[in-house]
């Protein structure tokens, strides 16, 4: 009982009798007792009264019974549901209240009288109110080897609230009692700190919240979470980041050589290229006669063609006049016009076939130079 309404019991109880308590649950119904033997000697003798001291200690008539007449005090919340319960004439003269609230709580009073003599009858009446559905949460982080606590709380309910934790049956051969390094907060009743969690820590936990009034329960699940597992996750995706920036890194690298490559083949074209140095060259004058036929052959068959093209003058580079690697070859004729003959005009017949037997006629002039 309310330390208020015992106060208010042994003020108002204490000299006139004793007392019935009487314990409800919310939204139940409940009769308060008041029975009395004072018969109707005279008529409009009797009166009937029904008070209530709420828990700040204030008193008011509920319903009245005197002369011949039911009066009621009843607030927009009572009507409907508080009445006499019985033939209240006839002895019984308990009262009725239908679907209690935690309002009704309180200290009732029946006071009966007739041609003068008095009946009390004091009921303490109790509303209990079940406690609300709890919230089960974690504090803590549930990795292997820490600390984890359960909190669980109703937001309502008529005190004392008892909680109780314990785990959850899933599977066969599984315990209901909680991990063995468990403690419960004393100054927190609804919360229990599990000790180095391990794998078997893991499961589905339940609280429970009860009362006089009845219970309500909540679950949560916990999920220990490995340490090795949150390092090999962490190493995958650092190495997925770093093959996808190497990937990138590789694009980017053939893109810039593809482009530069591209440019070196625009830009060559407009290159303006440098001859390398010619050789230098010994001219040697063949001394054999099959030479000179030779050259004589040459020399006439060039002169045939400076008809239709310059004759370039033969010659034989020697391996040690070769050009150097790298160096552009380049082609050079040696001698002068006469080597390669004038050039053809229209009209003209007459210079070469003087050209041509002039060559017959001078061979050794006709003969190219060797170079070695």
């Amino acid at each position: 009982m309310a330390p208020l309404l015992l106060w208010l019991v042994s003020c108002c109880v204490g000299a006139s009798g004793a007392y019935t308590e009487i314990k409800k649950v919310a939204e139940e119904k409940v009769t308060l007792p008041c029975h009395h033997q004072l018969g109707l000697q005279e008529k409009g003798a009797l009166d009937i009264e029904w008070l209530l001291t709420d828990s700040k200690g204030s008193q008011k008539a509920v319903i009245t019974y005197s002369g011949h007449h039911v009066y009621d005090n009843l607030t927009e919340e009572q009507k409907g549901r508080v009445a006499f319960a019985s033939n209240f004439l006839a002895g019984d003269a308990s009262l009725k209240i239908e679907s209690l609230k935690p309002r009704d709580e309180g200290l009732y009073t029946c006071k009966v009288k007739n041609s003068g003599h008095y009946v009390w009858s004091h009921v303490v009446l109790k509303v209990l109110v079940r406690p609300s559905k709890p919230k089960c949460e974690l504090e803590g982080e549930p990795r292997e080897g820490g600390d984890l606590a359960l909190q669980c709380e109703s937001s309502s309910g008529t005190e004392p609230i008892a909680y109780h934790w314990q785990r959850v049956r899933e599977k066969e051969g599984q315990e209901e009692r909680l991990p063995p390094r468990s403690r419960i907060d004393h100054g927190s009743p609804g919360r229990v700190l599990l000790q180095n969690l391990t794998a078997a820590s893991s499961g589905l936990y339940r609280c429970t919240a009860g009362n006089e009034a009845g219970k309500e329960s909540c679950v949560v699940r916990v999920t220990v979470q490995y340490v090795q597992s949150i390092g090999m996750v962490a190493g995958a995706v650092t190495g997925m980041v770093a093959g996808v920036l190497l990937i990138l890194l590789l694009v980017w690298l053939l893109v810039r050589r593809k482009g530069k490559k591209r440019h070196e083949e625009e830009e060559r074209p407009n290159e303006i290229r440098e001859d390398a140095e010619a050789p230098k060259a010994r001219l040697v004058k063949p001394s054999s006669s099959s030479s000179g036929s030779q050259s004589s052959r040459s020399g006439s068959s060039c002169t045939r063609s400076t008809a239709n093209s310059a004759c370039r003058s033969q010659r034989t580079l020697s391996p040690a006049a070769a050009p150097r690697p790298g160096l552009a070859a380049r082609t050079f004729t040696l001698g002068g016009p006469e080597a390669r003959g004038p050039e053809p005009k229209r009209g003209h017949h007459a210079p070469l076939a003087k050209a041509q037997s002039t060559a017959g006629r001078l061979p050794s002039q006709s003969r190219p130079l060797q170079t070695v």
